[in-house]
């Protein structure tokens, strides 16, 4: 904090032709802090501390000052002696005193190499006596959170693609009455030749993967209740002697064996038994619904199957329609089926797009690395996919990436529109970030979960706002990045800066290398200011212009190392 001392212009009064300002106003001394002066959140904050030696200001005078930073003139202050009449902070003659004057305006471009400059007039009573010669009393401006990369990060909505999708696929053989054995004729059933078909394609296809089968033995609610219990046990039993059949017919090499099985007797199978009776359509609709009434109030099974024999006609129907469905056994054949290798849909979505689903677009999209071909892919989701949120949204992705912001803002709105989503939101806020509109992504940002992404996004606003600690905070939830480091730097922890830097892209950049001499000034260390200016200068010549006028390296302007680098 450097002290100036002002100077003081004497009015020449012409009918007495003798001077009189000096003599109300002897000396004051400004101390500025910070010295040079500092942008913050796009304003400048001014405190400036006056101090009035002894016998320095008269008593009945007052002096208006009135301080200047570029092209803006600040608030004007008033200080007067202790007889004086008026407002103003008031100084003892004999005992001196201080003052403080603060202001904050917003920050103008001519800041950011001027100086803080004081003018005033000097008061007796009404009359103007003298003035305070233009002093310059501290620098400005340091502009250092101005680095900030304005690069948010957009957020591309995952896909749900699955290579390998468990399936199955179901063959059922039904029973006669009270019986386990499997007739001929089930045999030569459709489902069963499908099956056979099944695992004959799956002996050539690569794709297909079967797993295992599991067989489930199913009984009628009619009869004992521990009866149809082993009887459902039987049937899965046999089921799976059959379904072995089936498998050496096909020569497939999974479900040959016993153990490739597993079986399960599952009892009187009622919620079969509610299933089929709903989706009948030719029983009366009142016996239906009363024998659904007796399924769902009665627990017991043997007086459950009593009142429906009871019903006469209606049991009648029920084992003539109903139950013959139910005396079966399933075969489910588990399998794994593989989609489409990398390779295959990078073609496919050149030549045969129509083949892919929603999932394999996402994915496959994903997969490019150049932009055009990426945007190229999720236009193709988009168009035939538009209902769902994230094709819009990613295609949005890819054009921002681009540098197309008004497509992608128009892109990322259709998004919301479709679904509110957090992808849309934060990206949107991404939009505004460039546009500038801090405020209108701030509220996006609430808005948009707790991504990291979403958070690093954030962390940029806060550099802007002023807000270093937050924005550490919030940029440290990705990597390494300039952004950190600089949020590192401003919130007071420039040893940090170097580590960071060098963790992230900008290890070899000419923009980390300027941010590392900075740091370096801040820690006092000239050659590390040195060093890192001339790397950052080979890389990029347009910081030499900005290395000279930087008050962050003010204190080594008359340095002739530092000046025969940037002159």
């Amino acid at each position: 904090m450097k002290k100036q001392t002002i100077k003081v212009l004497a009015l020449l009064i012409a009918a007495g032709g003798f001077s009189t300002g000096c003599k109300l106003l002897k000396e004051v001394d400004y101390a500025c802090d910070p010295d040079p002066l500092e942008m913050h959140g796009d304003s400048v904050e001014i405190t400036v501390n006056l101090t009035f030696p002894e016998k320095s200001i008269n008593k009945k005078a007052a002096v208006e000052f009135t301080p200047t930073l570029g092209s803006t003139s600040l608030k004007t202050f008033r200080v007067q002696g202790e007889k004086a009449t008026g407002s103003g902070d008031a100084i003892q003659y004999k005992a001196g005193g201080s003052v403080t004057y603060t202001d904050k305006v917003p920050y103008k471009a001519d800041m950011e190499a001027t100086k803080l400059v004081v003018t005033g007039k000097i008061y007796k009573g009404e009359k103007e006596k003298g003035e305070v010669e233009a002093t310059e009393i501290c620098d400005a401006c340091i502009i250092t959170p101005y680095l900030v990369n304005l690069t948010p990060i957009v957020r591309y909505a995952e896909d749900n693609f699955e290579r390998v999708i468990p399936k199955d696929t179901l063959a059922v053989i039904n029973y006669l009455k009270g019986r386990s054995e499997v007739r001929s004729t089930e045999m030569r059933d459709d489902d069963i030749n499908d099956l056979q078909a099944f695992l004959e394609m799956a002996n050539e296809n690569p794709k297909i993967n079967v797993t295992g089968f599991n067989v489930t033995g199913h009984a009628s609610p009619e009869g004992e209740t521990g009866k149809n219990t082993n009887l459902s046990s039987d049937r899965a039993t046999s089921g799976s002697e059959a379904a072995m059949k089936v498998a050496g017919k096909a020569e497939h090499t999974k479900g040959q064996e016993a153990g490739d099985y597993s079986l399960k007797g599952s009892g009187e199978d009622y919620d079969g038994f509610k299933r089929e009776l709903m989706a009948d359509e030719k029983m009366d609709e009142s016996d239906k619904q009363l024998v659904l009434r007796i399924l769902e109030q009665e627990k017991n099974p043997d007086t459950r199957e009593q009142k429906m024999r009871d019903l006469g006609k209606s049991f009648t129907y029920l084992d003539r329609n109903i139950f013959p469905q139910l005396r079966r056994a399933e075969i489910l054949t588990k399998y794994d089926e593989t989609g489409f290798s990398d390779e295959e849909m990078m073609q496919y979505s050149k030549t045969m797009p129509d083949t892919m689903n929603l999932e394999e677009l996402l994915f496959c999209a994903n997969l490019y690395t150049d932009l055009n071909e990426k945007l190229r892919v999720y236009k193709i989701a988009e168009d035939r996919y538009p209902e769902d949120y994230r094709t819009s949204n990613n295609v949005g992705a890819v054009l921002f990436e681009m540098n197309k912001m008004s497509e992608a803002k128009a892109k990322f709105e259709k998004s919301n529109n479709a679904q509110e989503n957090e992808f849309a939101k934060n990206n949107l806020g991404a939009v505004y970030i460039v546009e500038g509109d801090r405020d209108q992504a701030s509220k996006l940002f609430a808005q948009a979960g707790s991504a990291k992404e979403v958070s690093y996004n954030k962390g940029i606003i806060d550099i802007q706002n002023g807000d270093y600690s937050s924005a550490v905070s919030n940029l440290g939830a990705m990597d390494a990045s300039f952004n950190l480091a600089l949020a590192q730097l401003l919130d007071g922890n420039a040893s940090s800066v170097d580590g960071t830097i060098g963790n992230s892209d900008d290890a070899d950049s000419a923009q980390g290398a300027y941010l590392m001499a900075v740091a370096a000034a801040r820690q006092d260390n000239l050659s590390a200011v040195v060093s890192n200016l001339k790397s950052a200068i080979a890389k990029d010549g347009s910081y030499k212009a900005k290395a000279m006028k930087d008050r962050e390296f003010l204190k080594w302007a008359e340095d002739a190392t530092f000046s025969a680098l940037v002159k």
